[in-house]
């Protein structure tokens, strides 16, 4: 008696790029499903079995995996539930050589086989997948010259003035793929131009629009989401004064052309405000240089870190600090010992610790120059020039460490000792820094009783925490109608509040822990911001209460 013969499952996959047709009793896909059927049933001879679960995407691109279908078939392979994957061409499964590869690799792990219908390919032979691999080269080169037609036709039309699509501007309407000019929201963006000149500030036109309840264009998205109809940024305002499509014209990568709809604003208004962008550009700029030129480029913290200039304005009067590149870019933790240092107070040490009459067998002096020849003004003064040369010719280096500063002079003689009679380095000073007073702490510490550790009562978690019970409560009392209105009273964004509103549902135990000042001492105010689990048991283990005593 002959062995049984085994039965192999087998998994049509079908796919369509585009969603039009799909909605006719008879589509694409069922075309193809039905020719893979066919095929199947003429292979039952050898075992094949139809699974009937459907694995369709319709109005899915092949350049990419993550589409639903192609997720569950591969899940169900994982799974062992599937021996055959039919399709009716291979491009119906991929377009991406990568992806390909990825996809047979998945196949062979499993043990399953890949048959296209219409091409007669097999991947369990070397011949089938050389093959396969010729096939998806063109599929890939007919997919990547169609986006470079698309890219074409989008240049061209661009270039004709046509709108082609994105974030409808404020002051216009779309008919019939055209813009045209919404009157009543027009007149807002002349006054919004208008104003900035007669304010000639952004951040207090901001302040303005706000006094007078000015808001963005409200958009519904396709999916039914409300956008906009907030108040606007200074960003937004920014891009506003200086999209040119108010004066009738279409960019594209730069370039302006006539543009198919009517401007908005008058080529003098137009004109003006942005010779007052420039101009306020400009100022800019030569503040940002004259406020942290003097040790710009130069200044290091004691990890490598370059140190920028910043700023901060308080009561009326500029503050300048060098700041960790670190801290600027998010990388706290690999800052300093100093992420963070007042300007004046550095840069009157350097010029004072380099001053010729101070280090006259150290310091560089071009001929001609007095080694007597001090600042004219105060030490480190941003805007005495003699300072900034000083600072050019004999410095090449600072590192700002924790209780002093390391200043690496420029070599004056290419012959210079390395190192000094007494092993110092003679390139290089430490000053030391002046005693730093602590840095406020948020923190509230509460004296232990009878020998127990002293508890931290964190203000900004506690403030969180009784913030998100009591706009809960206000809500279900109906004292608001919604987050919206609480943003609007409290002066906060609603993404905000809806964060703090979260903490409305934290355990007990965990909001009686903060109350009390016993939480992990990695629980920051940042941290209990991001999502926050529905059941109780995972915000323990979230927040670190799980392994907490």
């Amino acid at each position: 008696m002959g062995s049984e013969r085994r039965t192999l499952r087998c998994a049509i996959y079908t796919r369509k790029s585009s969603e039009h047709g799909l909605e006719q009793d008879f589509n694409s896909l069922h075309a193809q499903r039905e020719s893979a059927e066919a095929y199947i049933k003429s292979q039952a001879h050898e075992g094949w079995r139809l699974i009937r679960t459907p694995y369709d995407d319709g109005g899915l691109s092949g350049g990419t995996m993550e589409r639903p279908a192609l997720q569950c078939l591969l899940a169900d392979i994982a799974a062992n539930l599937i021996d055959v994957v039919v399709v009716y061409k291979v491009d119906r499964l991929t377009r991406s050589l990568t992806d390909f590869a990825k996809l047979v690799e998945i196949f062979e792990g499993r043990g399953v086989s890949f048959v296209s219908v219409t091409q007669q390919f097999n991947t369990t032979s070397s011949v089938g997948r050389l093959t396969l691999n010729v096939l998806l080269s063109f599929a890939q080169f007919e997919r990547e010259v169609a986006g470079e037609r698309i890219r074409d036709k989008f240049a061209a039309s661009r270039r004709k003035g046509m709108w082609m699509g994105g974030n409808i501007p404020l002051g216009y309407d779309v008919a019939g793929r055209r813009l045209v000019v919404n009157a009543a929201e027009a007149k807002t963006v002349t006054l919004i131009f208008e104003r900035y000149l007669e304010l000639g500030c952004v951040r207090s036109l901001q302040a303005e629009l706000d006094r007078l309840g000015i808001r963005s264009k409200h958009r519904v998205a396709e999916t039914g989401r409300s956008v906009g109809g907030g108040p606007f940024s200074r960003g937004a305002l920014y891009y506003l004064l200086r999209n040119r499509i108010y004066r009738g014209e279409a960019v594209h990568k730069g370039v302006a052309h006539p543009g198919e709809h009517e401007a908005i604003i008058e080529v003098e208004l137009w004109e003006t405000v942005q010779a007052k962008l420039s101009a306020h550009a400009s100022e800019q700029r030569k503040s940002r240089v004259e406020s942290g030129g003097l040790l710009m480029g130069r200044i290091f913290d004691d990890r490598g870190n370059r140190m920028s200039p910043s700023y901060t304005t308080r009561k009326g009067r500029r503050h300048r600090y060098y700041v960790s590149q670190a801290v600027l870019q998010g990388r706290k933790k690999e800052a300093g010992s100093i992420a963070r240092i007042g300007a004046e107070e550095l840069e009157r040490i350097v010029v004072e610790a380099i001053r010729p009459d101070r280090n006259a067998d150290r310091i560089a002096i071009p001929d001609g120059a007095s080694k007597e020849h001090t600042p004219s003004r105060s030490p480190g003064d941003v805007y005495d020039q003699s300072a900034r040369e000083m600072v050019s010719r004999a410095v090449e280096r600072i590192v700002v460490h924790a209780m002093d500063v390391e200043i690496v002079l420029q070599t004056r003689d290419a012959a210079s000792p390395s190192l000094g009679p007494d092993g110092e380095n003679p390139r290089v000073l430490r000053v030391p820094l002046p005693g730093r007073r602590p840095r406020d702490r948020r923190d509230i510490i509460i004296p232990g009783d009878a020998g127990t550790p002293p508890r931290r009562l964190d203000r900004s978690l506690v403030l969180a925490v009784a913030r998100g019970r009591t706009w809960a409560s206000a809500l279900r009392r109906g004292e608001y109608a919604d987050t919206a209105e609480i943003a609007g009273k409290c002066d906060l964004s609603e993404a905000y509040v809806r964060r703090i509103l979260r903490l409305a549902f934290l355990a007990p135990d965990i909001v009686e822990s903060i109350a009390e000042g016993r939480q992990p001492r990695g629980l920051t105010l940042h941290r209990l911001l991001g999502p926050v689990p529905l059941a109780w048991a995972e915000q323990r283990q979230r927040f670190g209460f799980a392994t907490y005593v």
